[in-house]
């Protein structure tokens, strides 16, 4: 609830609890605490917490060179530069500096972390523009990948040449590691040039040009909570 409520990250929520600077109906709260949020009072630092009225869904076409982060301390453009200020607003899977494409945001603290969680399996597609052996590549990654943080087996991955030794590289992936998808194209001797998330779950990026967003639909949301209702 704090964190959907805008008042900290999860992990900074769970700070304030453990420094006893969070109280739920007058008495100071604890880690794994549930609480109500129609019948509970709970304050931090004295101050009422409320939730959000409704869940808020956008789908961001994230530029290349924007940060993925609230806020950076070198001033560089982040991904909340570019859409509504929403109280409790978090990202659901992060992209990295120079990676492009499908970005979900939500207020719905729970689901976003339903959707990121490796136990959902939740696939992800990317496109990257590669050159080398690119249909070589495709057939070492369907036998799967040893990376340092281990193997890496896509649930889909094609190639197709797009002119100048250039090539669209599209991988689907279940996970959300560290820059999981650079880290492949490099052990598989691609040369990457740039790098696009099209699709998040049931949600694609469609038409959406860099720096554009939009409120998910009716049916998208659905989907999306019938996913992770599995």
């Amino acid at each position: 609830m704090l964190a959907r409520a805008g008042v900290a990250s999860r992990r900074k929520a769970e700070t304030l609890i453990t420094a006893g600077r969070v109280t739920v109906n007058g008495r100071v709260a604890q880690l794994g605490q549930s609480i109500d949020p129609t019948r509970d009072e709970l304050r931090v630092d004295g101050t009422l917490v409320r939730p959000p009225t409704e869940h808020i869904w956008i789908a961001l076409h994230k530029p290349a060179g924007v940060m993925t982060t609230r806020a950076d301390p070198r001033g560089r453009k982040t991904v909340f530069d570019l859409v509504e200020d929403v109280p409790g607003l978090t990202y659901v899977g992060r992209l990295d500096f120079m990676t492009e494409g499908l970005l979900l945001l939500t207020n719905d603290g729970a689901a976003a972390h339903a959707l990121m969680h490796p136990s959902g399996e939740i696939q992800r597609t990317y496109v990257a523009i590669v050159t080398g052996d690119a249909l070589a590549a495709v057939t070492r990654a369907k036998r799967g990948v040893e990376l340092d943080d281990g193997p890496v087996r896509p649930r889909n991955v094609a190639a197709r040449a797009v002119g100048d030794a250039r090539y669209e590289f599209e991988v689907t992936i279940t996970e959300g590691r560290k820059r999981e998808v650079r880290r492949l194209a490099k052990a598989l001797d691609l040369r990457l040039e740039r790098l696009i998330r099209i699709r998040y779950g049931p949600i694609e990026l469609g038409d959406l040009r860099a720096g554009e967003s939009r409120a998910l639909s009716e049916g998208e949301v659905r989907a999306i909570e019938a996913m992770i209702a599995r």
